[in-house]
């Protein structure tokens, strides 16, 4: 028994949309109903008049722009947020201080300038930066990054000295720590002059875009291969082990051959120390992590493990004792400003571009999860600048280049931070350890920092998820992940960002050479046209194809597009052309044949003829198949034929070469054509009106009619009669173009 389910009596009725208007095509448009407005053109000094106009307005502007913390800070609610800013600065500043120090071992300089670099560029973002969460400072991946261009600019092998073994002929060969750390320290000085150079100029021309080439699986992936190149890097320091630092190509897999090589010489006390630190690590972070709603702030594992490391290697004399390798000097105040020796400058345009990339692109990343959260806006420019600055200014005081760091950032925000008053008073805290108790870490071993680093590395291991979930969303997102990966694994960070960029420009250029391409039919009694093989409404308007692509139509794709065009649609011209030929050629034998018959039968008649006329006799021959031989004998004795032929070859020879008649070219999904892609365009056009199909183009743009027109597109066999604003506008006309004449009634 059927129920019948009626509607609600409260729904309220469907909202109805009516139209009735002319169909239109582009030239009614352009000259009848669409005016452009009248601007006179600016000239260039005119332009530059307005450019440089300066009024208290502006510069206002350029002043709050230069310095967002004037925004902010007149207004600072001090009751609401300094409460939360000191705790959260605390939190942030207590957890800097380890990681300063160990992210300076990525970096391959001594440990304070670790704290160096934690002090003066969080100092600076403050005033410039327009993220109020995000902890400025060092980093493991910016750090990894320039300490490969340390090693590679100072080998250990430059500073190498051999020294007799007392009145024998052997020699002893040992290396000038000293000198090659401060040689280091001056590549990474000059390093991050010239990516604080880069990202500074990026900034005043506004190439805050620049970031967008770096797509978030591109990122991850490259990320990941970070966490892979510093836990590699760290398994030395973990087990207490002398091995060379390798970079370039195949670092990885030689760092982790020459640890394995050596691994009979561990130190035993060196990897239980490291060990018990990593596990009390985790056991922090995982409680944090459990617990984090019910706790008031973090527990600051690392500062605890840096404590309780140094105590215990202060008190045991673990340096001594059991060789255990600690911090050592930790000199007291900071160092005056000086000059970067500029010399090494060209060896390092490269990878400073790199790294200045990289730097900017993980911050304005998460400066936007940020700012999305809590409501505010980050100006990816003014980042660049505040960046530039950060890394430009303080390698004059010996540090190396910094970005924001994705725990601290975490942690600061987490812990009730609102804005950079957080960052000031982290900064603070490192710049009371710098000045007065920097010789406290002196005896902190470098297996505790060690595995400070390597725990924090959970979170960017914890990527690899990423795999399975892209696999299922988007193969080629998976395709650039495992690009970057791989890539920056083997190749190293800086040829492998480059190799994984190039590959993610490479899948747009794929992604355009493969796009989608349907044929579109009409919804019955709409105007909505949607795909016929995915849609079982959607049906083919009679004599029509509707030809969709997702793509622009320019030199890479042009004779893609115009092959899928022929195949989706199943009209190619070139293949009518030879159809027509042959129908030609075999009309032509066949006219031929029949022209051969009536010339054997006139022979005959004339002979009867001939004949009947010596009788004075005049025939009529009536031939059937449509075609009459009218025979009149003249005067002087000829016979005159009338031969009429029946339309009938002409009428074979003029049917229909397809069922289709029109193609219609959506062009909606078009953003851009250039002048191969109109040159392709008109050529099949034009192949296609030699087959009686014509074609019309609908769903253009203002803009790429705009383009076409620069292009002389509509000449010749190409005309704006042709361009329809919709595909249903172009279907009506069709159907009223092909619509057989109505024949009036006789009256």
């Amino acid at each position: 028994m059927e129920q019948h389910v009626t509607p609600c009596e409260d729904a309220p009725p469907p909202l109805m949309y009516r139209v009735e208007r002319p169909v239109f095509d582009e030239a009614y448009l352009h000259t009848q109903l669409l005016h452009p407005r009248e601007r006179s053109p600016k000239t260039i000094r005119q332009r530059l008049a307005q450019q440089l106009h300066c009024s208290s307005e502006r510069a206002k502007a350029i002043a709050l722009s230069f310095l967002p913390i004037l925004t902010w800070l007149p207004s600072y609610p001090v009751k609401e947020y300094l409460f939360g800013d000191l705790v959260s600065g605390l939190s942030t500043g207590v957890m800097q201080l380890p990681q300063g120090l160990a992210y300076a071992m990525l970096a391959a300089v001594p440990p304070v300038y670790g704290l160096y670099s934690s002090f003066y560029p969080v100092l600076l973002y403050t005033f410039f930066g327009t993220s109020r969460h995000i902890s400025i400072g060092t980093f493991a991946v910016i750090s990894l990054m320039i300490g490969g261009v340390v090693v590679r600019e100072a080998p250990d092998s430059m500073f190498t000295i051999q020294a007799l073994n007392g009145t024998s002929t052997n020699t002893t060969v040992f290396i000038d720590t000293e000198a090659r750390d401060a040689r280091r320290v001056h590549v990474a000085v000059v390093l991050t002059t010239l990516v604080g150079v880069i990202q500074l100029v990026l900034g005043l021309l506004r190439f805050g875009f620049v970031a967008i080439y770096l797509t978030e699986p591109l990122v991850r992936g490259f990320t990941t291969a970070a966490a892979v190149h510093v836990f590699i890097s760290q398994l030395k320091y973990l087990l207490g082990i002398q091995t060379p630092r390798f970079s370039g190509p195949l670092s990885a897999l030689n760092s982790v051959t020459a640890v394995f090589s050596d691994i009979t010489s561990t130190n035993v006390t060196t990897l239980i120390v490291g060990v018990v630190c990593m596990v009390v690590l985790y056991c922090v972070k995982d409680l944090n992590e459990r617990f984090k709603k019910k706790l008031p702030v973090p527990i600051p594992g690392e500062i605890i493990v840096v404590m309780v490391s140094t105590g215990i290697s202060y008190g045991l004399s673990l340096s001594e004792n059991y060789q255990v390798d600690v911090v050592r000097t930790i000199p007291s105040g900071l160092l005056p400003p000086a000059i970067p020796d500029f010399s090494l400058l060209p060896n390092l345009v490269t990878d400073s571009i790199a790294i200045a990339v990289v730097g900017f692109s993980m911050g304005i990343s998460l400066a936007k999860i940020f700012a999305l959260k809590h409501g505010y806006s980050v100006d990816g420019n003014q980042e660049l600048i505040a960046l530039g600055l950060c890394n430009f200014v303080s390698s004059f005081f010996h540090t190396f280049a910094i970005t924001c760091s994705m725990s601290r950032s975490l942690v600061q925000e987490s812990t009730g931070g609102n804005t950079q008053i957080a960052g000031l008073l982290a900064s603070m805290v490192v710049l009371l350890v710098v000045v007065a108790i920097g010789f406290v870490f002196q005896p902190l071993p470098q297996t505790a920092l060690a595995a400070i680093i390597m725990v924090n590395l959970l979170g960017m291991f914890k990527q690899f998820r990423d795999i399975p979930a892209l696999w299922r969303t988007s193969k080629i997102e998976l395709a650039i992940w495992l690009v970057a990966f791989v890539a920056s694994v083997l190749l190293g960070l800086d040829l492998g960002l480059l190799v994984a960029l190039g590959f993610a420009i490479l899948s747009v250029i794929y992604r355009t050479q493969s796009p989608k391409s349907v044929i579109l039919g009409q919804v019955l009694d709409t105007g909505l046209y949607c795909d016929v093989d995915e849609y079982e409404k959607a049906a083919e308007c009679t004599g029509i194809k509707i030809f969709h692509s997702n793509s622009s139509i320019y030199f890479a794709n042009s004779d893609l597009y115009l092959n899928a065009l022929k195949e989706k649609t199943g009209v190619d011209p070139v293949h009518l052309q030879a159809i027509r030929k042959a129908r030609k050629r075999q009309l032509k034998k066949e006219s031929a044949e029949r022209e051969s018959q009536n010339h054997k039968s006139s022979q005959k008649m004339s002979a009867v003829v001939k004949l009947d006329v010596e009788l004075g006799v005049t025939h009529e021959v009536v031939a059937g198949g449509g075609s009459q031989n009218h025979l009149d004998v003249q005067g002087n004795g000829q016979v005159a034929e009338t031969h009429t032929e029946s339309d009938s070859e002409e009428t074979r020879f003029l049917e229909p070469l397809c069922p289709v008649h029109t193609l219609i070219l959506d062009w909606t999904p078009v953003n851009f054509i250039d002048s191969v892609g109109a040159k392709a365009i008109k050529l099949v056009i034009k192949e296609y009106a030699a087959v009686d199909v014509c074609v019309f183009i609908a769903g253009c743009s203002r803009t790429l009619l705009a383009e076409l027109r620069t292009l002389q597109f509509f000449t010749g066999v190409a005309t704006p009669e042709m361009v329809f604003p919709t595909i249903h506008d172009a279907v009506l006309h069709c159907r009223r173009r092909t619509a057989p004449p109505t024949i009036p009634a006789i009256q």
